[in-house]
């Protein structure tokens, strides 16, 4: 079963083109103005090119990677224009994805899979909560029954966001009080979820990575206790990252991934940074797949992830 979406292409295109605005002009548009006037691809335009893409938060080693694989399509078609170029940039960071791209965009939830846990991490204010509203919502309104579960008891305002989210789409909430044990939050809630037939369990988890130690042991238990509820649970791990914070977001996925097995990622503010590039490079170098971007602050402009229309959006009107 794959997700539902409620935009038409069109509607999506607009939604993706909108929201990428800032890196578009912020940085590629730079690629255009890097090798304008040249005839072709050459050493110099390459240099150009790999300055672009290292000021766009792309990274270092994936930059490389995207250089590399043009400098091989140049020695092997011998003679590359720079219009080539356009097509070319397109297919390789197209290609640097981790995932299929031909795979259902969003979550994947296979059959038999009832409920389908999601436990969701990442460091607080990168818009983890909104998130798992948002997807709470987008799953309801395509017909899944949900349950939210207030896991990290750490922080009253983070149990207190997440009641205010379930309340907004009218979607239950698990809660205890502040300070209980977020493992025992989970069981509940996955409990509460078998109990009521629950489709989807979205299970809030705390923020905390100055020990990272600490981070480790406490989303162990929580994964082990779930086993008890749903022996295959979580059946995602959803890393929350903030694209508008730029390199720093790919420290952050590192340290989570070291801390749990992350198997997917949202990557939220995208509409209000120039950092855009950080998507490609998270995905190519921590091979993990990115599931959703947020776009905006609607319910809706949380979108499922497609590689493709991505880097088309990216390069969408850009003449090279």
């Amino acid at each position: 079963m794959g997700f539902f979406n409620f935009f038409s292409k069109k509607e999506k295109k607009e939604v993706l083109d909108e929201g990428l605005k800032k890196t578009k002009t912020g940085v590629f548009e730079k690629i255009a103005v890097a090798i304008a006037g040249k005839s072709k691809v050459d050493e110099e335009v390459l240099d150009n090119l790999e300055a672009a893409l290292v000021s766009s938060d792309v990274g270092v080693d994936t930059t490389i990677e995207i250089i590399k694989r043009i400098e091989e399509r140049v020695a092997r078609d011998k003679y590359i224009g720079t219009d080539a170029l356009y097509t070319i940039l397109k297919e390789e960071i197209s290609g640097l994805f981790a995932g299929n791209p031909e795979e259902t965009e969003g979550f994947v939830i296979p059959e038999g899979k009832k409920p389908f846990v999601v436990m969701v991490v990442g460091v607080n204010g990168v818009g983890k909560t909104t998130t798992i509203g948002k997807l709470a919502y987008q799953f309801q309104k395509a017909g899944l029954k949900v349950v939210l579960g207030a896991a990290d008891t750490f922080r009253a305002a983070a149990v207190e966001q997440l009641c205010i989210w379930g309340e907004r789409v009218n979607v239950p909430v698990v809660k205890q009080q502040m300070g209980s044990d977020p493992a025992s939050v989970a069981f509940d809630t996955l409990s509460s979820a078998k109990a009521n037939d629950a489709d989807i369990v979205l299970i809030d988890t705390a923020g905390r990575l100055h020990n990272k130690v600490g981070l480790m042991n406490e989303l162990t238990k929580i994964k082990n206790v779930m086993k008890k509820v749903v022996p295959d649970a979580p059946h995602e791990v959803l890393l929350v990252l903030d694209g508008s914070t730029g390199q720093n977001a790919f420290e952050q996925a590192k340290q989570f991934i070291k801390a749990t097995e992350v198997s997917s990622l949202a990557i939220t503010k995208l509409d209000g940074t120039a950092k855009g590039g950080v998507v490609i490079g998270i995905s190519h170098e921590l091979n993990v797949p990115v599931r959703y971007i947020g776009l905006g602050e609607r319910m809706e402009d949380l979108q499922p992830f497609n590689s493709r229309e991505f880097v088309d959006s990216l390069f969408d009107g850009i003449k090279l």
